[in-house]
């Protein structure tokens, strides 16, 4: 008669430790895969629910229209008061000056009605709304480099300011955007008044929209499009208020989870390694009460009950952990990311995570559990000398669904579906691999020439004798120093792409808004500053693609219902120029350049990326629209840009005659001479003056500062995908420890036996190193490959960076991990190397 499920409790917690001895490693494993899996889910629910809850907030309205470079029309204003309370607005960037000091700022133009929502806090503690005339709200940032407070005057554009109060918190500033420099808040009219918005300056008009809470942004949005459908308005809806934001936290919260789980998963060779040891410590109780009756049934409900009880208690303390670590995530980002404020619960994230911890252990505990239950009684005594195996029979249904269940939930969690693909057939490529490669060195061992020596001949036959660990330790020892390749990989990878994609070499001054007629001035003023000092300008102006494709077959962006995820160059205005000559660092792939003084058909040379993305080819047309007006070209060649330089890249760049009468003005770039006393601050800063007060319309940006800030950006990202990564890493070492924990119980017995035929403590240290040595040198090759096109995949296919890795570190790193394999081994079985036969025999 079988017992009942509460009979079998009874005799399981019975069994059971308090401490869960034995189970120790199995709770580990799960803790910190369900914990990471807890934290992650947690916190991209909390951002999320912060963007959606603040997005009216952050957008300064329920709708947000941007055009470039004029004001909104009067058929435009009225179309949208239609539907609510409107905000006028502008953006640019402008120079600001106070004494001997100079710097860039983001002007923030607003009106009587800001803002439409929330309140703007000065440092005073005073809640305002748009400053009196006269007057301006700066960023600390401005005061502190200006050297100003608070009734302070100085100047932007020539005309004089009074600081009216230090900017705290800024209700909408997240929903700005990038900008070069500090926030500077100005009421509407001064830009008009100082000559910033003249004809050709690159600036920013902006309306708000607020509406009743039962109003429909994306329908006002849809409306306003289809009425003004060649306008190049950009549109924002306060449910999408900051989308570059929400798709990187889409992306990166894909990325956390999967990694979450490739931690868990590795982590179940550890639940697995945990799992049969334990079950091997009780081979003698299993025995035992199989002789006093107990069905294989029974044993079964008992131990899945002692299994499930360790797997519960180590999920729960896992998503106890990711919950209580949330609050302080979310203090570290309050000022980058809207974390939503006060206690946040994210009951899918959490029972997934949950579910996957217990998905795990069910899959690798589910073998050694199936290998007790199947076996009588003396097998099981026998066990030293005659292992047991054939678990196939009780464990392919709960192993193959499980894994079906893990799968399901990893596509249930509404990410990336071929990213999540990409992922698991990685996994289970990885799995089958390191398995296939664990048989293959135990029928290699089996079959090759013994060796002379006593030492090597007895290594070889622990790899391939009955009941050897070789297939369990070679996968766990597998993606254990994977793990650490992949680290490497990753870490040198993107710390070579932050010196790359930031040039250390670069211009040292920037100006943008420069009218044409100055640049004779400009450069006159450069070379009396810094002889050498070399000039490079360049027409800029601001457009929008309105149509493209062969001719008669244009597709016209505005009847598109979805962009193309990589012709993110259709979305809004884009920067325009023209040129004679082909810009530098651009290489023409396709196609040719029209010769000097061209004055034929309107061309125009396009990025070779946005013709892939597109299907443009050379000979195609592009329609753009400049300040209300068409301009179409036949595409005469594509350029492959370099986007890492430092410089101007332009994705459209017009042949002269193709934009004749079009106001623009011009950006320029100033690079000082090495090896010269100007090349110091002082010099430097003077330069910055002379620029600023001779063109006081202009915008110049001191390089060096933009550096520092860009390389801190990225620098902020590589550390937060290694924080994320060193989960991996954990859960590697945590295999490592169950592996060989595994292993050391299996070698007790043969290390008795050989110290009772007379094996001395160095003969069995010497035999502990030549197995293991030989297995970490294998598999830190197969590891090698693995981890270096994992780290591939992460870094090109995920984050589009270039593969750069420093093979020397990495190699130093894979050097470290096999110190470390050694170590653990040789610390594990040092306590079985120092027990006395007697003891030992005694213990069997």
């Amino acid at each position: 008669m079988s017992l009942s499920w509460s009979a079998a409790w009874r005799i399981a917690r019975r069994e059971l430790s308090a401490r869960f001895k034995g189970l120790r490693l199995l709770l580990a494993c799960l803790f910190l895969g369900v914990g990471a899996l807890a934290a992650i889910g947690s916190l991209t629910t909390a951002i999320s629910q912060g963007l959606a809850a603040k997005g009216r907030t952050i957008l300064g309205g329920d709708v947000q229209i941007t055009v470039w470079q004029r004001p909104f029309t009067v058929e435009e204003r009225k179309a949208l008061s239609a539907y609510g309370t409107l905000s006028d607005g502008q953006r640019m960037q402008a120079m600001a000056s106070h004494a001997d000091n100079a710097a860039p700022v983001q002007l923030k133009a607003v009106d009587a009605a800001w803002p439409l929502v929330g309140r703007l806090t000065l440092s005073d503690g005073r809640q305002v709304g748009a400053p009196p005339q006269g007057s301006a709200w700066i960023a600390s940032g401005a005061a502190a480099r200006l050297g100003l407070k608070a009734g302070d005057q100085f100047t932007i554009a020539g005309q004089p300011l009074r600081v009216g109060g230090i900017i705290a918190t800024e209700p909408d500033g997240l929903g700005e955007g990038f900008a070069l420099g500090p926030t500077v808040i100005v009421p509407m009219g001064f830009p008009d008044a100082a000559g910033l918005t003249a004809t050709g300056a690159m600036f920013r008009s902006r309306l708000r929209m607020a509406c009743a809470a039962t109003c429909n942004p994306q329908a006002i949005a849809d409306a306003l499009t289809a009425r003004f459908p060649e306008a190049g308005l950009d549109i924002r809806t306060r449910d999408k208020a900051t989308p570059g934001t929400e798709s990187f936290i889409t992306r990166m919260g894909d990325f956390l989870v999967l990694l979450g789980l490739a931690a868990l998963l590795i982590a179940g060779l550890g639940i697995g390694g945990g799992t049969a040891s334990y079950l091997e410590a009780r081979r003698g109780v299993i025995a035992t009460l199989k002789v006093l009756g107990a069905t294989s049934g029974d044993i079964a409900r008992i131990y899945v009950l002692q299994i499930l009880a360790a797997a519960g208690v180590g999920a729960l303390a896992g998503l106890a952990a990711g919950v209580a670590i949330l609050p302080l995530l979310a203090r570290l980002l309050a000022d980058v990311l809207p974390v939503m404020d006060g206690p946040v619960l994210a009951p899918w994230a959490l029972s997934r995570a949950a579910l996957w911890g217990l998905l795990v252990a069910l899959v690798f505990a589910a073998p050694p559990l199936a290998a007790a239950r199947h076996f009588p009684a003396m097998a099981l005594l026998r066990a030293r000398v005659s292992p047991v195996g054939g678990w196939r029979r009780g464990a392919s249904l709960p192993v193959l669904g499980g894994v079906a269940a893990i799968v399901g939930l990893a596509f249930l969690g509404g990410g990336d579906s071929k990213t999540t693909a990409i992922f698991l057939g990685g996994a289970g490529a990885a799995f089958g691999l390191l398995g296939g490669l664990g048989w293959l060195v135990r029928w290699v061992a089996a079959h090759m020439p013994r060796p002379r020596g006593v030492i090597a001949r007895q290594a070889l036959a622990n790899l391939h004798r009955p009941g050897a660990q070789t297939g369990r330790l070679v996968t766990a020892l597998g993606f254990g120093l994977t793990a650490f390749v992949l680290l490497a990989v990753v870490q040198t990878s993107l710390d070579a792409n932050i010196a790359a994609r930031v040039p250390q070499k670069a211009p040292d001054y920037f100006v943008i808004d420069l009218q044409p007629q100055d640049e004779p001035a400009l450069r006159s003023i450069v070379e009396q500053s810094a002889k050498g000092a070399s000039v490079r300008s360049v027409p800029t102006l601001r457009g929008a693609i309105l149509s493209y494709g062969p001719e008669g077959q244009q597709t016209r962006v505005s009847d598109m219902k979805d962009i193309p995820q990589d012709a993110w160059q259709l979305k809004g205005e884009r920067g325009l120029t023209f040129a004679d000559d082909i810009p530098e660092g651009n290489v023409i792939t396709q196609g040719a350049w029209w010769p000097k003084g061209y004055s034929g058909e309107p061309l125009v040379s396009i990025d070779d990326k946005l013709a892939s993305a597109t299907g443009l080819k050379v000979g195609d047309r592009i329609t753009v629209g400049l300040l209300g007006v068409e301009r179409s070209a036949r595409i005469a060649s594509l350029r492959r840009i370099d986007w890492q330089s430092f410089g101007f890249n332009y994705v459209l760049v017009f042949s002269p005659n193709a934009l004749t009468g079009a106001p623009f003005k011009l950006a320029a770039t100033v690079n000082l001479p090495p090896f010269t006393p100007t090349k110091g601050a002082k010099a430097n800063d003077g330069l910055l003056r002379a620029l600023t007060k001779s063109f006081p319309t202009a915008s110049v940006v001191e390089v060096g500062p933009l550096l520092r800030d860009a390389r801190g950006l990225l620098t902020q990202l590589a550390n937060a995908i290694l924080a994320a990564a060193s989960v991996a890493v954990l859960a590697g070492i945590a295999v490592l420890l169950g592996a060989l924990a595994a292993a050391r119980a299996s070698r007790a017995y043969d290390n008795t036996i050989l110290r009772v035929l007379g094996a001395s403590q160095r003969q069995l240290l010497g035999l502990l190193l030549a197995e293991y040595g030989a297995l970490a040198l294998l598999l830190a090759l197969v590891a090698l490959a693995l981890g270096s096109g994992l780290g591939w995949l992460v870094v090109v296919q995920l984050f589009s960076f270039d593969f750069m890795p420093d093979w020397g570190r990495v190699l130093m790193v894979l050097g470290a991990g096999l110190a470390l394999v050694m170590a653990f081994a040789l610390g594990g079985s040092l306590p079985v190397l120092r027990t006395r036969p007697a003891a030992a025999l005694r213990e069997l």
